[in-house]
């Protein structure tokens, strides 16, 4: 079936609807998918070895540290291409950043940011830039295959999943590929919860509550609950309410969750000074800027 379709096939079922991201947010894989399976093979696919220290402190500063956090993988490599080539150690070093203009333009016009479009598209471009991507963003999911395993949810999830499937219905929301997050819901017995789990191949995370839920309920019956900055923007883009899981402060913010926000929420309580406040907190730790 059309990944869309999927998603607008979602009936209401109960009162409320609650997205949910996953990696950093439901599960403390982002610093081990990142640092482990995603620098190397960043370093490795475009050559960087001449700057692999700056290389690995650049990618880390965008997909951990940065208002950039949790971005599609693709937009990250774009991103840390540009940000390492301004760096000064790179520029003394003679180090040429790869020229990526054709995984820009696919980008640029491309929806679907994953692997199944990009092997399609590969297939019909035949270019070696793309096909190196593609090399990258594959070697990347063979790594976190054979890595990422036996990593449980932060605590205070499964109580908070608990207390929450009574009244609302809910719906894993991430730019994750499908198979990683089947497998690992699954592995922890948690996808039982969830009504559907909607990856890159389903879109952006804008769209999965754009299709799965405006509309389908009132807009302050809706919540994202998400640990970037682009969980915030795909809430806000459908008028709906958000609750941030802090970068480094995971278990911290699913406490508060479970004992106070959730409560709110289901009252009616939630949005105004509440979340605002929760939101100008969440903004603190990802900064536009790096400091070196």
């Amino acid at each position: 079936m059309d990944p869309k379709q999927q998603l607008i096939d979602v009936k209401p079922e109960k009162e409320f609807f609650i997205g949910i991201d996953s990696d950093g947010c439901v599960f403390d894989t982002m610093e081990i998918k990142q640092k482990e399976c995603f620098c190397p093979n960043f370093i490795k696919h475009f050559e960087l070895q001449k700057v692999q220290k700056v290389a690995r402190e650049t990618w880390e500063f965008v997909n951990l540290y940065s208002v950039n956090r949790g971005c599609n993988r693709f937009n990250a490599l774009l991103f840390a291409i540009d940000l390492l080539g301004q760096r000064r150690e790179v520029k003394l070093r003679n180090a040429a950043m790869p020229d990526l203009t054709p995984v820009r333009e696919w980008v640029a016009k491309e929806t679907k940011l994953g692997n199944p479009a990009l092997i399609r598209y590969a297939e019909t471009v035949q270019n070696p830039v793309i096909n190196r991507t593609l090399a990258w963003s594959l070697a990347v999911n063979e790594a976190i295959t054979d890595m990422v395993h036996g990593m449980p949810p932060f605590p205070f999830v499964q109580e908070s999943l608990e207390k929450m499937k009574s009244k609302a219905d809910l719906m894993v929301v991430s730019q994750t590929p499908l198979e990683a997050l089947i497998r690992e819901w699954q592995e922890n017995n948690i996808d039982r919860y969830v009504r559907m789990i909607a990856g890159q191949e389903h879109g952006t995370k804008t769209e999965h509550l754009k299709y799965a839920a405006a509309g389908k309920y009132p807009a302050e019956k809706i919540l994202m609950i998400g640990d970037a900055l682009g969980d915030l923007k795909a809430a806000k883009t459908n008028g709906t309410l958000f609750y941030p899981v802090n970068p480094g402060h995971e278990d911290a913010s699913w406490e508060r969750f479970h004992h106070e926000a959730i409560d709110r929420f289901f009252a009616g309580t939630y949005a105004g000074a509440y979340e605002e406040a929760l939101i100008n907190e969440f903004k603190v730790y990802l900064p536009d800027k790096p400091n070196w």
